[in-house]
């Protein structure tokens, strides 16, 4: 009976089920000398268990202080510098495409209103034009006026 309870908690050993005193119970049995013969290729495992829990570690151990904080905020200190550069960058960029965008409206708001007073003067011309054409018209008139009143006087001096 017992040693078919030592192979239930041995698989379920294996399956990493056991408790703690189900693993007392394996190391009990295994340490003991009256194992089973199929059994005995798990004296080895069990043994050295049992040894090492005796072996201690003596030596004192030092530990390094933590520098990779101290680099952490070294390469963070250069990380921010570079994302600053790059931000300043490109904010320098917007803004001359802003200054370049508000000199074109200017430029153009200039021009429109150039556009505009020509158009006024063009139109000032053109009355002018037109003042001109009416004025040599009558001159033509007059002309006419002029030859017909010389015929008449030269027909009436006759």
């Amino acid at each position: 009976m017992e040693l078919a309870n030592i192979e239930k908690l041995l698989e379920k050993y294996l399956n990493a089920e056991t408790s703690i005193q189900e693993e007392d119970q394996l190391r009990t049995y295994f340490t003991s000398d009256n194992v089973a013969p199929h059994l005995q290729e798990y004296i080895a495992l069990f043994g050295y268990f049992k040894q090492n829990q005796s072996e201690t570690f003596t030596k004192t151990i030092k530990l390094k202080p933590e520098s990779k904080k101290k680099m952490n905020f070294k390469w963070l200190s250069v990380a921010a510098s570079f994302a600053l550069l790059v931000s300043v960058y490109m904010g320098k960029q917007e803004y001359d495409k802003y200054q370049q965008r508000k000199y074109y409206a200017q430029v153009k708001e200039a021009l429109q209103i150039v556009s505009l007073n020509l158009n006024k003067g063009n139109d000032a011309l053109y009355a002018v034009s037109n003042n001109l054409n009416k004025g040599t018209e009558a001159v033509a008139k007059l002309d006419t006026y002029d030859k017909t009143v010389k015929t008449v006087i030269e027909k009436v001096n006759y």
